[in-house]
This record gives C-alpha cells, sequence and structure tokens, in this order.
C-alpha cells in the first residue's frame, strides 16, 4: 500500500481539488480586479459646451463671454469681446484636455489646455498675442 507523505491519513486527491479551486477563485479575483481597473481608467465624454466667461491680456486686453455647441470634438458658437468690440462666429475642436479654436472675421486664434470648469492658454492675432483663461458659467 502507498503511504500518503503530505498527512498522514489523508487522500491527496483532496488537495490536488482544493489546490484548483483556489487556483480558479485567484484567476477570477484577478479578473474582476482587471475589469474594474479598466473601468476606473476609461476616458469620460465631457463636454464643454454652454456658456463660458473669461479674460484675456496682451496684444488686446479685455473680458469676453463664449457659447459653445459640441458634436463630438467639434465646436461651433460665438464669442463676444470688449477689444476689439463685437461678436463673432468661432469654430474649434477639443481633445484629450486641449482646446483649439478661431474667431471668424477677428482673425484671432487661440490654443489652450481645459478641465472640468477652467480653461486657459494663449492667442495669436495679427496685431499681436497674449494669454487667456475662462470659466464655465452654464
Amino acid at each position: 500500500m502507498r503511504r500518503n507523505t503530505l498527512l498522514p491519513g489523508s487522500r491527496p486527491g483532496r488537495y490536488v481539488w482544493i489546490a484548483v479551486l483556489l487556483a480558479l477563485g485567484c484567476s477570477a479575483s484577478v479578473a474582476l480586479g482587471s475589469t474594474s481597473v479598466n473601468a476606473k481608467t476609461k476616458p469620460k465624454h465631457i463636454s464643454i459646451a454652454g456658456g463660458w466667461s473669461g479674460s484675456y491680456s496682451g496684444a488686446f486686453t479685455g473680458t469676453f463671454t463664449l457659447h459653445w455647441t459640441q458634436r463630438g470634438s467639434t465646436l461651433h458658437g460665438s464669442i463676444t469681446l470688449t477689444s476689439p468690440k463685437g461678436k463673432y462666429g468661432i469654430n474649434g475642436s477639443v481633445h484629450k484636455g486641449k482646446i483649439s479654436f478661431g474667431v471668424v472675421g477677428a482673425g484671432a486664434t487661440y490654443t489652450g489646455s481645459w478641465s472640468g470648469t477652467s480653461m486657459s492658454g494663449s492667442y495669436k492675432s495679427p496685431a499681436g498675442g497674449g494669454s487667456w483663461s475662462a470659466h464655465k458659467t452654464s
């Protein structure tokens, strides 16, 4: 008769099944854990549509309000500037926290970054450039 060297009086087959069940349990935990990590790191689509208010300085200094509509990463809307005074059409895009847009009729281009309810960056125009910042109002 063969003697079990694991534990006296026990069956080796029982330990094999326990090991298999433990391995399956650990694999399931790893799979579930990786699923929740992937869910946490999946990028969320965040809209910047709505109203924004801000200020700019440099070649021009003043305040502005803008209103965006957004479809995917494409932006359309209007901006009202205090200098040069007027309301202008704007077109732009957003991608991974970066924003860029141009003011139709004023010849200015804006680039920058946004996060949550604030954005900031720099602008360029035929008369020079500067910086800008804004916060979401609606």
